[in-house]
């Protein structure tokens, strides 16, 4: 607890304690004897790997656990002076803010208005104090000309800041927030974080962020708590964390930590401006490479590069094989107030054995050009062809209908799926209780069930948003996957709004922007060129090509010519 609440006497805005708890039917217990306390006004940042209970901890903190899970509990979780365990999500909700790592489950009503305008009816305002919170809220989140749209019409990313609006609409003492920027784009994840700490300042809302792009966040953090296999494993402040993980867990070092670690640069640095002023301080560290930057080098000092894209855009012959192909596309969708242009005139190539990365801000079109691939929605304007395609979208709930992970991938091809995204422990779990990244990646592995090997391989095999909820060592096993499967001849075109996976997964990187493709070209020189689609290592020295921590040290430990 702060030294402030102390004086005050303020009682913790959370406190858990001895809090044991397993899933129905589960192996092992999700957390185990865990203790923690949130003061009023802290800003906590959870870390942790996939399936470590970060999100099973948020859910005891709302309430949801045990009483939406089901399960056995044990110890004590206090919020705002009530008992959670015995008070339920309804009546937590007058004193916390919950958004879950899945939005979609969230929401229940049929336009964003009255999606978060709903709390405040619940809690009896009136219409005024209403229409004033909404209002403030929407303008808060960059989400007015949203207000009238139904929110089936809504892309992830859109969804995701509607479900937050709904939590931060009532003004809660505490917020909790699983993996809130998943499904945002750079320019959308910052200015949540900022927005955050905004609160969190200003307010004296307690901030308890679950979340795996570290980078993101860390500088904005009081105090980082760190889980491991249900238990806390840290507790401490930014820069002792980065300690900590380069010692105990590498996978949860930032990017720009683990460029100061392998180039020796002390200290690690929590963001980008203390990167920055470390090296400026330090003569002749960052200056002109004495080397020309390669385009990707891989994921170690002295790897193989890789090449550029073998056929950028629609400069091959129309007469070579392609995986996808589209041509002067248009497509048209309406929102419920009229027909609006998404696509609007794309030209695209994507050859097989390619490895794409298709980026750009929420509602520029991502998920509606694969769909469109797939034959999900038909165009109003130009053609577009693709050979075999697997598709996996954005919701891993669409793919799940069983009540146990072995019943959704019988027989031995299911199991080499579960096998392939390391899920094959799982197989007597109920996938509603799996954490949202391992959700995603039983999604995955219905999506390629029986099509990894020979000729079941896909022609494209077309991800949308398959990282949410994965910690760096799960998105480098999907970086292998997708290697392998182009190795067998797949085009694999990913969305993704995580420029560090797709530094580490793409040759090629299409960046989309309003229905058109803006930019088309190698992943290091997309990726570094600019302020917000751009990695941590490349803001941070600001060289051509630079995106990779390894590069990055690798021309630091050389210094200057």
């Amino acid at each position: 607890m702060s030294e402030l609440a102390i004086r005050r006497g303020a009682a913790p805005a959370l406190a858990v304690e001895g809090l044991s708890y397993s899933y129905p039917r589960a192996a092992a217990p999700a957390l185990a004897d865990v203790s923690l306390e949130v003061a009023p006004g802290e800003f906590v940042l959870l870390a942790g790997r996939s399936a470590s209970g970060k999100s099973t901890l948020l859910r005891a903190a709302c309430g949801l656990v045990p009483h939406f899970h089901g399960g056995e509990i044990e110890g004590r979780v206090t919020v705002a002076g009530m008992d959670a365990v015995e008070a339920g999500p309804g009546e937590l909700a007058t004193a916390v803010g919950y958004v879950a790592q899945d939005p979609e489950t969230q929401v229940v009503s049929t336009t964003v208005a009255a999606e978060i305008e709903l709390p405040l009816e619940m809690r009896g305002d009136g219409p005024g104090d209403r229409a004033r919170a909404v209002e403030e809220v929407a303008l808060a989140l960059a989400i007015p000309h949203l207000l009238g749209r139904a929110v089936d019409t809504l892309s992830g990313g859109e969804l995701q800041r509607v479900a937050l609006a709904a939590a931060l609409v009532t003004r809660p003492r505490l917020v909790l927030l699983d993996e809130p920027t998943s499904q945002l784009d750079p320019v959308s994840g910052d200015e949540l974080i900022w927005l955050l700490r905004r609160l969190n300042e200003e307010w004296g809302v307690a901030v308890v962020l679950a979340e795996h792009r570290l980078e993101r966040c860390l500088a904005a953090a009081d105090r980082v708590v760190a889980v491991a296999a249900g238990r806390i494993g840290f507790d401490g402040e930014p820069r002792e964390f980065l300690g900590w993980t380069r010692k105990v867990d590498p996978t949860l070092t930032t990017p720009a930590a683990r460029l100061f670690s392998l180039a020796g640069v002390e200290p690690l640095p929590v963001g980008v401006r203390d990167a920055r002023r470390t090296l400026e301080g330090q003569v002749g560290v960052v200056a002109e490479p004495s080397v020309t930057p390669v385009p990707h080098l891989g994921k170690a000092p002295g790897a193989e590069v890789r090449p550029p894209s073998r056929f950028p855009g629609l400069r091959k012959s129309r007469n070579d094989p392609v995986a996808l192909r589209a041509e002067g596309l248009w497509v048209e969708l309406d929102d419920g107030n009229g027909p609006r242009d998404v696509i609007r005139g794309v030209d695209l190539a994507v050859a097989p054995g390619e490895r794409v990365a298709l980026m750009g801000r929420n509602g520029a079109g991502k998920s509606t050009l694969l769909r469109v691939a797939a034959g999900l929605i038909d165009p109003v304007a130009g053609r577009v062809a693709a050979e075999r395609m697997a598709l996996l979208t954005q919701n891993p709930s669409d793919y799940l209908v069983r009540e146990r992970v072995g019943d959704e991938l019988p027989g031995e091809p299911g199991l080499a799926a579960l096998r392939a995204v390391g899920l094959e422990r799982a197989i007597d779990a109920d996938p509603r209780d799996l954490s949202g990244g391992e959700r995603q990646r039983l999604a995955l592995a219905i999506a390629l069930a029986g099509r990894l090997d020979g000729d079941g391989v896909p022609g494209l095999v077309a991800l949308d948003e398959p990282t949410r909820g994965m910690d760096r060592g799960r998105k480098d096993d999907l970086v292998a996957l997708a290697e392998r499967l182009a190795d067998q001849g797949a085009a694999v075109l990913i969305t993704t709004h995580d420029v560090e996976f797709a530094a580490e997964f793409a040759e090629r990187v299409v960046l989309l922007g309003d229905g058109v493709v803006i930019a088309d070209g190698p992943s290091a020189e997309i990726l570094s060129g600019g302020w917000y689609f751009a990695t941590e290592v490349a803001r941070v020295l600001d060289l051509p090509g630079v995106v990779t921590p390894e590069h990055g040290a690798a021309l630091l430990a050389g210094g200057p010519a």
